[in-house]
């Protein structure tokens, strides 16, 4: 198979996360101060509810969103919100990474580049308490965004991975088959998975995740992306 374009994931991928218990803290205050709730309680709903939009989005293929997780929340808390207060929540939810963002893995940015000199690349990603908007800040910030023909974020397409659409839309908007894809993510049941079901080559990222790596059923395995740079030339 011809790989006419490259598309990477972005969680475990290109960003490792990194503040995570700041950004949490950060979400805490705004939940203790919009519903009053003692602080115990709101860190525990907290902390439900992210545990929840994990499974959620693995057993449902479905994204929910800062809102979601707003109102989530507030239920656990039996704290009835109007929409005013649902909309400040969902508003700190998914702020709270621009403050407290991940980082970049090690030559991430490197592979990027030098896969956009020779094909065009685009972006394929999951999104949960932080929105498409700010991932899309945080690719710009770390001088990724202008390498990426297109992005495709789950809670703009409304389909999330492995589902189909992921992949084919993007494949569209780059004028070529799905099947004329390579895919590279740190996820077997949703990257891997949702490139094989397109017929689109996979290759697993180990670099931050390496849960799947002695069971994948990913083309190309990589350690690092060390890895993909020395195989670049005869992939692409």
């Amino acid at each position: 198979m011809y790989i006419r374009a490259v598309t990477f994931d972005f969680w475990g991928t290109l960003f490792r996360d990194a503040q995570g218990e700041e950004r949490h803290g950060l979400r805490l205050r705004g939940l203790v101060e919009a519903t009053g709730a003692p602080e115990q309680d709101a860190d525990r709903a907290l902390r439900r509810t992210m545990a929840f939009f994990m499974r959620n989005h693995l057993d449902t293929q479905h994204t929910l969103t800062p809102h979601d997780a707003a109102q989530l929340c507030c239920r656990q808390l039996n704290v009835h919100a109007d929409e005013t207060i649902l909309k400040q929540l969902a508003q700190c939810f998914g702020d709270a990474i621009l403050q407290y963002p991940p980082v970049p893995i090690d030559r991430a940015l490197d592979a990027v580049r030098v896969a956009s000199e020779r094909v065009p690349v685009a972006l394929i990603s999951d999104t949960g308490f932080s929105p498409g908007r700010n991932l899309r800040i945080l690719l710009d910030n770390a001088g990724f965004l202008s390498y990426f023909s297109a992005l495709n974020f789950s809670d703009e397409t409304g389909a999330a991975k492995p589902q189909r659409r992921m992949y084919v839309s993007i494949a569209d908007r780059l004028g070529i088959a799905p099947h004329e894809l390579l895919h590279i993510g740190d996820l077997e049941p949703t990257d891997i998975t949702g490139a094989h079901q397109v017929h689109a080559k996979a290759a697993l990222i180990t670099a931050v995740n390496a849960r799947y790596a002695g069971s994948t059923r990913a083309d190309y395995l990589l350690p690092s992306w060390d890895r993909f740079l020395e195989l670049v030339p005869r992939l692409l």
